[in-house]
C-alpha cells in the first residue's frame, strides 16, 4: 500500500469511517488507488482518469523540440445529487461529464465506479459518504399512503398552489393600482405647479 493510499485511508476513516462496518473499510482499503503521483488539481475535484500529460512542441522549420504540457479540460459545474437533495458545486473534466450523463448523475456515477479507478481524492470521499447514506436510508422504514389519500395529499397540493397564485395575482393588482393613484398625484400637483407659475403675477 503507496503512502498515498495510507494517507486517503486515514482521511475516510477521520470523516465516514465511524458507524461504517469494518468489513467494508477493509474492503475500501484493499479497493485504494495504489499510485504514488497524482496531479494536484485533481484532488478537488473529479477528473475520471484525466490528468497533466507531457510532451514536446516540435517547430515546423528545423524540428527543434521544446517541453510542453496538456492540461485537462476543466469546468466548474452545479450537479444535482438526489440523495442530498440539492446541488453539488465542482470541478469536473469533460470526460468525467460525459461518464456521468452515461450513469445517469453524479449519485449513480460515484456508486457504479469502483475505488481503485476513481483516482481523486474528492470522489473517493464521497463515494464512501454516499455509501454510507444509502446504507442509512436501507435501515429506514417507509410507509405508503392509500391512493385516496395520495389524491386527497395531491388535491390539498393542487388548492394550496392556486391560491398562493391569486393571492399574488390580486397582490400585483392593488400594487399597480396604488402606483396608478401615485403617478396621478404627481400629475396634478406637477399641473398645478404649472398653472401657479403661468398665472400673472399682481
Amino acid at each position: 500500500m503507496s503512502f498515498r493510499a495510507q494517507e486517503l485511508y486515514k482521511k475516510l476513516v477521520r470523516k465516514v469511517g465511524k458507524d461504517v462496518p469494518a468489513e467494508v473499510m477493509e474492503s475500501i482499503k484493499r479497493q485504494l488507488p495504489n499510485k504514488k503521483i497524482v496531479m494536484g488539481r485533481a484532488k478537488r475535484g473529479i477528473f475520471a482518469g484525466r490528468h497533466i500529460q507531457f510532451g514536446n512542441k516540435i517547430s515546423e522549420d528545423g524540428g527543434n523540440k521544446s517541453r510542453r504540457t496538456w492540461k485537462p479540460n476543466v469546468q466548474e459545474k452545479r450537479l444535482f445529487s438526489y440523495i442530498h437533495d440539492r446541488h453539488i458545486r465542482i470541478k469536473v473534466t469533460t470526460h468525467a461529464l460525459r461518464c456521468i450523463d452515461k450513469a445517469g448523475g453524479i449519485d449513480e456515477y460515484l456508486l457504479k465506479t469502483p475505488y481503485h479507478k476513481m483516482d481523486t481524492e474528492l470522489g473517493i470521499m464521497w463515494k464512501a459518504k454516499m455509501e454510507k447514506l444509502y446504507e442509512e436510508f436501507s435501515k429506514m422504514e417507509v410507509g405508503f399512503f392509500a391512493p385516496e389519500e395520495e389524491s386527497k395529499i395531491a388535491k390539498g397540493f393542487e388548492e394550496y398552489g392556486n391560491a398562493k397564485r391569486a393571492a399574488r395575482r390580486e397582490f400585483r393588482r392593488a400594487l399597480a393600482s396604488q402606483r396608478r393613484i401615485d403617478d396621478g398625484i404627481a400629475s396634478d400637483d406637477n399641473a398645478k405647479a404649472g398653472a401657479e407659475e403661468d398665472a400673472p403675477r399682481s
